[in-house]
């Protein structure tokens, strides 16, 4: 079945931004997936057309949307036209697009999604799940990408998967990223190379666990619920860890770069391996570390990531600063004051602060984006989040998670 639809997409025209919409019998969740953002990443399309296709209305609880990104990039294949779509999403971006008369391919799909998802949050009350399906041009195993919020990492940990945050300090304008500011849960879900079946079949399961995990979909109406998540658990190799982006090397314009062949997402290297070559000189590693999403496609800019594992510790002492509000002591500092009233931006005098070092903000929640060559700003995810939303949900109480472990 998925086989046959995969092929159908590959001969057909796509045209209706809309892959499948359900409202359920009952009063339940909404959620959003979105696929084909980059126009040759078809593995969620592909797999979306499925579970549309095998879900049945009476089951559902809340609402369910199937939505694709950039359409006519997807129709000739390639991951975008004018610009890369899933880098446009910044609110200052967002505004100067919608208030122009005249725009890019990537604009107008911007546009079109923008007023979908403005209508969506007007519809329902919430609580709003966001899913966006990837897939990478090197082997990989899959893995879950989030902005880190208590609630998107407490919400992925339900997952049999590696969680990789941090990525959104290195890149500008993801679609996540911008829905996270809003304060929804948002994952990105990166389900192996773009070509591979078993993308597809990741990104099935995934959905399906997904539907399950809201509470959309019950357990006992999923269809052989436990294969799914063994699934993405041999795909993952077992594979829980938490990790955290340190490094991006960005390609410059008019800059001749080749990734070395054989590299794949979540390989250990170590410094000085030779990863790439740049205008005939050899990039090696500065770190013992994983290689992370390298470039194997003649489009993007994003040349390789390197990341490291956080520790099971870090990660609940985060989870304890946070909860005592910790971050609000910062101001004490020399060279700390919030932006504004609302206390969740802080900007950062790099001369005076210089004792303050970015994994310390990362524990508190905030990411940072270099303001000058002497100030950092730095964003709390916590204080985006509505955390409230989602406090009743099985999930967040713990009890999904409970469940699955005494199954």
């Amino acid at each position: 079945m998925i086989e046959a639809e995969r092929e159908m997409l590959k001969n057909q025209k796509v045209i209706n931004r809309i892959i499948g919409t359900i409202e359920g019998h009952a009063k339940g969740a909404t959620i959003v997936f979105f696929a084909g953002i980059h126009g040759n990443e078809k593995a969620g399309v592909t797999a979306l057309q499925h579970v549309f296709k095998q879900i049945k209305i009476k089951h559902v609880k809340g609402n369910i949307y199937g939505l694709l990104g950039n359409i006519k990039a997807l129709n000739l294949n390639q991951r975008y036209i004018d610009k890369d779509l899933n880098r446009l999403w910044t609110p200052s971006k967002i505004e100067t697009i919608l208030n122009k008369n005249k725009h890019s391919n990537e604009e107008q799909e911007a546009v079109e999604l923008f007023n979908i998802l403005q209508d969506i949050l007007k519809k329902h009350k919430g609580p709003f799940y966001f899913i966006d399906f990837h897939t990478t041009s090197s082997i990989s195993l899959p893995f879950i990408t989030i902005n880190d919020a208590l609630i998107n990492r407490k919400f992925s940990k339900l997952f049999p998967l590696p969680v990789v945050l941090g990525i959104e300090e290195f890149l500008d304008g993801p679609l996540l990223s911008y829905i996270n500011q809003l304060g929804y849960v948002s994952l990105g879900f990166e389900a192996g190379q773009h070509d591979l079946k078993t993308s597809i079949t990741n990104c099935t399961a995934f959905t399906f666990l997904t539907l399950s995990f809201t509470d959309i979909v019950e357990k006992k109406h999923i269809s052989n619920f436990e294969k799914h998540v063994d699934i993405l658990k041999d795909e993952a190799e077992n594979i829980k860890d938490v990790f955290e982006v340190i490094y991006q090397y960005k390609i410059q314009p008019n800059e001749k770069f080749k990734m070395i062949n054989g590299f794949k997402s979540f390989q250990h290297i170590k410094k000085d391996t030779p990863i790439a070559i740049s205008n005939n000189i050899k990039i090696t590693s500065r770190y013992n570390a994983k290689i992370f999403m390298p470039l194997y496609q003649t489009k993007g800019d994003d040349g390789f990531f390197i990341i490291k594992t956080i520790k099971p510790f870090y990660l609940r002492l985060s989870e304890l600063l946070r909860g005592i509000r910790f971050d609000e002591l910062l101001v004490f500092l020399p060279g700390v004051s919030w932006i504004n009233n609302t206390k969740g931006a802080l900007i950062v005098n790099l001369k005076t602060a210089k004792f303050l070092a970015k994994p310390f903000f990362h524990l508190l929640g905030y990411r940072s984006k270099q303001e000058d060559a002497t100030h950092l700003r730095l964003f709390s995810r916590e204080k985006e989040a509505k955390t409230k939303m989602y406090k009743k949900e099985g999930w967040y109480k713990g009890f999904l998670s409970t469940q699955r472990n005494s199954n």
